[in-house]
């Protein structure tokens, strides 16, 4: 049976470590047939450097006084080529309880260890592009911020000192400077904000009841100037990001609350039910609603569908709110008809409670 087996070397050694048995499974996965190998020392399978560690006697010398022993590392084929072998060696006595020699079986996990260094090399190179984005967040938190400070200054200045020499026209171009000043820090600003989602927090429970009161008393100036209305279902305590998922809130509730036309009373319905392995919650309105043509695009950075002059934003806040779903492993989409309001589903799983 054992000469049978093909996806496992095993052999049998003698007290030094020389080879009595090859099996189909030791020609398959070492390359030498049973005539070339038998009466050689195993010593033959080990790269150079570990013979001259002396490791292979090592390992029987463990067998020996432990009853076994086991040992990853790469070993060599009769072509030279290496593979990552996972050999167990087992010690074998008499009925003396004299050592006679020893069991050896290797497996061939060289595709394991390649899929593990593919993935750690993947890694480093995830750690070093999150190096570039903190270089990059340095940037432009100091070095873009800070030229755009000094013209907006300057505007002031000069509106200030020459403010009686400038004609309607003149007034018209330094507003439009400052305008564009202040909506370069805005985006900058939520750049930043975007690429700190999620950097070095933990989950905490979460009342999601409690969370809704709480962004309502943050937009409670827009709430009062628009007469928005928020109905609010019974919301379950989740494991979540905190801070980010008051955001996430945040962002949908003032959205569905901006894009709601001037004649029409904004009404913000919430609600969340238990579905499968996850609680899904909806954030719905009556608002001007989007067409389902631009349901992927809404989500995209920077991506407006109106005209800024009627809606503010940057467009950035529901790709924030996509960002911060998938962090907690869940989905973001919009179900919505034109004209007849919209409707935010996100999904927080199960699993993370």
């Amino acid at each position: 049976m054992m000469d049978e087996i093909d996806n496992h070397a095993i052999i049998l050694l003698d007290r030094q470590g020389y080879i009595e048995t090859w099996n189909k499974g030791a020609e398959k996965i070492k390359g030498y047939q049973a005539g070339e190998i038998i009466n050689q020392n195993f010593r033959i399978f080990y790269t150079e450097a570990d013979r001259q560690a002396g490791l292979p006697s090592q390992l029987l010398a463990e067998a020996a006084t432990a009853g076994k022993v086991y040992h990853e590392g790469w070993r060599l084929r009769k072509d030279g080529s290496r593979f990552w072998g996972a050999v167990t060696i087992v010690a074998s006595y008499n009925e003396q309880d004299v050592l006679i020699g020893f069991a050896k079986i290797t497996r061939d996990l060289t595709e394991r260890i390649e899929a593990e260094t593919t993935i750690k090399l993947h890694a480093q190179n995830l750690e070093s592009q999150n190096k570039e984005l903190e270089q990059f967040v340095y940037i432009a938190s100091h070095d873009l911020q800070e030229p755009l400070l000094n013209v907006s200054n300057f505007v002031e200045l000069l509106q200030l000192e020459y403010g009686d020499k400038l004609d309607e026209t003149a007034e018209m171009y330094l507003g439009v400077i400052n305008h564009c000043t202040h909506r370069m820090r805005d985006l900058i600003k939520d750049l930043l904000d975007y690429s700190r989602i999620g950097r070095r927090k933990a989950l905490v429970p979460v009342d999601c009841q409690h969370l809704v009161d709480t962004v309502k008393e943050d937009l409670a100036t827009q709430l009062r100037q628009t007469g928005a209305v928020i109905q609010c279902g019974a919301l379950p305590t989740v494991n979540a990001y905190a801070i980010e998922l008051r955001q996430l809130l945040q962002n949908l509730i003032s959205n569905a609350i901006k894009f709601t036309p001037a004649d029409r009373k904004p009404v913000v319905t919430i609600s969340a039910r238990l579905h499968d392995h996850h609680w899904q919650f909806t954030v719905a309105d009556n608002g001007i609603g989007i067409d389902p043509s631009h349901s992927e695009k809404i989500f995209k950075i920077f991506q407006r569908l109106n005209d800024r002059d009627a809606y503010e934003g940057n467009g950035i806040g529901l790709a924030h709110g996509k960002k911060i779903v998938e962090l907690h492993g869940g989905a973001l989409w919009v179900e919505s008809t034109p004209g007849q309001g919209s409707r935010f589903v996100f999904t927080i799983p199960v699993h993370t409670l």
